[in-house]
């Protein structure tokens, strides 16, 4: 018999639900870095065996949106509650238990199971740990509590081991061959998008978008022309940098981490362009690939 089933990753930013999803897909699928909203969209990540296929979903770290663009990201979280055969609610040690309880309560709702992954125990002792997990049991009586630490890997495996468990006899639901529902310029965004969050500073990697312009592969390399969208003049000039300099440094890093990913020559060219408030501008978004529900 063959099993197969959507496990969601949901829970507020920064609780490590990157480097998660990492883990379970055995591939750098989700972009890592220690800033609140590196993740925007809902990122597939699929692993197969012979008679199993678990679609892993990653989503935006939940919040309560300022403008249109979080309101999609929130769309996204919120639709992984309604699709999910596990549902992966992560938490960690440091996080107030009450953060985003709108989302919460949802979550209470849903009829699939519900593992509760409190991560990052090694900042914490057993004493705190048993009390976090009596407060989460009290607040989601039907889930199974598992501390974890993602960056140690601790307790992984065991998510695994469960997660194999609960999901349902099913057909695959994609080519047993495929590693993500993404297409290959997705990923040249996001990594783009990750080299300008550890680059720059304070608001302006969360006013940029990228978008890839041209994806052209042969045989020993890949041409990839990206456009770096601003809202405003002035970032415009601080993504570009004195004489270019950081735009330049930013493009060297992640032509390094594409040739990795597709393990092939990339010559990458990249161009800033402003589009004005483009964050709250539905046609913009949707094109970005932000449905508006």
């Amino acid at each position: 018999m063959h099993k197969s089933g959507f496990v969601n990753i949901v829970g507020n930013p920064n609780v490590g639900k990157s480097t998660l999803m990492n883990l379970l897909v055995g591939e750098r699928i989700s972009i890592i870095t220690s800033k609140a909203q590196t993740t925007r969209h809902r990122i597939m990540g699929i692993v197969n065996t012979d008679d199993m296929q678990i679609v892993y979903s990653d989503t935006p770290g939940v919040l309560r949106p300022n403008y249109k663009l979080q309101e999609n990201m929130l769309n996204f979280s919120e639709s992984a509650l309604d699709d999910a055969d596990v549902l992966i609610y992560m938490t960690d040690v440091v996080e107030k238990i009450d953060k985003n309880d709108f989302f919460l309560e949802k979550v209470q709702k849903t009829q699939s199971p519900v593992l509760l992954v409190i991560n990052k125990i090694d900042l914490s002792n057993q004493k705190d740990l048993a009390n976090l997990s009596a407060e989460w049991q009290r607040i989601l009586p039907k889930a199974e509590i598992i501390p974890a630490s993602a960056t140690n890997k601790f307790h992984v495996d065991y998510l695994k081991k469960r997660i194999e468990e609960l999901i349902p006899d099913s057909p695959p639901y994609f080519e047993k061959d495929a590693l993500t529902d993404r297409p290959a310029r997705f990923f040249v965004t996001e990594i783009i998008r990750e080299k300008i969050l550890l680059y720059y500073q304070k608001e302006i990697p969360y006013s940029v978008e990228v978008a890839v312009e041209q994806f052209t592969e042969s045989a020993e390399l890949i041409h990839i022309r990206a456009l770096i969208i601003v809202e405003r003049e002035s970032q415009k000039g601080i993504i570009i940098g004195d004489q270019g300099k950081a735009l330049k440094k930013v493009g060297s890093m992640a032509r390094k981490d594409i040739e990795r990913f597709f393990d092939k020559k990339v010559f990458l060219e990249m161009f800033v362009k402003v589009e004005k408030d483009w964050r709250n501008r539905e046609n913009i978004l949707k094109k970005f690939g932000y449905k508006s529900e």
